[in-house]
């Protein structure tokens, strides 16, 4: 029996020095589902928060567009019978874009009963010509307006010839029963001056 260890056989080609075992690749899909997820959260995290936030900052100027309300003037009976008008501050809570402050004074109506009614009218006290504020003259029974001398009768209309391009701005108003007394309200606007048209301002 011979000693001799038998040899391995030799390979054909030599081996690659510096081979290693790759790591298997990540299936392109999952990549895809992955990213646009995250953009989509990330998406909504920005836009919720950015949409409340505008939301917050523009909804008084979405609020002052709903129309004049009806606010509590005067009683009836401190009106004069005879048909003379007075006049009366309007108070309310004044809302700009971004502030609100209650009971201010913000203008001013003109309210006349209708001799033998409890029909009242009322109109704003400011000059349609140039927005100066009317005065009534209770000796010429007509507003008069101390800017450019138009004058108006007690009923609003203008004494021709005037400057003015319209009669006073009338405005809605009605009488309630307030615990059995008549009290006046009246929707308050303000309009723009200089114009044929009667035009409320927003």
């Amino acid at each position: 029996m011979s000693d001799e260890i038998p040899l391995a056989p030799l390979p054909d080609k030599p081996a690659t020095k510096y081979s290693t075992p790759q790591a298997p690749e990540t299936p392109p899909r999952r990549g895809f589902f992955s990213g646009a997820a995250s953009i989509a959260i990330g998406a909504l995290i920005g836009v919720v928060p950015t949409a409340a936030g505008l939301a917050t900052l523009f909804d008084p100027l979405r609020r002052k567009g709903s129309g004049a309300k009806l606010l509590r003037v005067a009683s009836l009976d401190t009106l004069p019978t005879s048909g003379e008008p007075r006049a009366f501050p309007i108070l309310a809570d004044y809302v700009d874009a971004w502030n609100r402050l209650p009971n201010q004074p913000i203008g001013t109506v003109y309210l006349r009963r209708l001799p033998g009614t409890d029909k009242v009218e009322a109109f704003n006290a400011t000059c349609p010509h140039a927005g100066c504020m009317v005065s009534f003259k209770p000796e010429r029974n007509q507003f008069q307006c101390p800017c450019h001398t138009s004058a108006f009768e007690a009923d609003g209309s203008r004494v021709m010839p005037c400057v003015s391009p319209r009669d006073l701005d009338g405005l809605k108003c009605e009488v309630r029963k307030e615990e059995g007394q008549p009290v006046v309200y009246v929707a308050f606007e303000n309009f723009y001056s200089g114009m044929h048209e009667k035009k409320a301002k927003a």
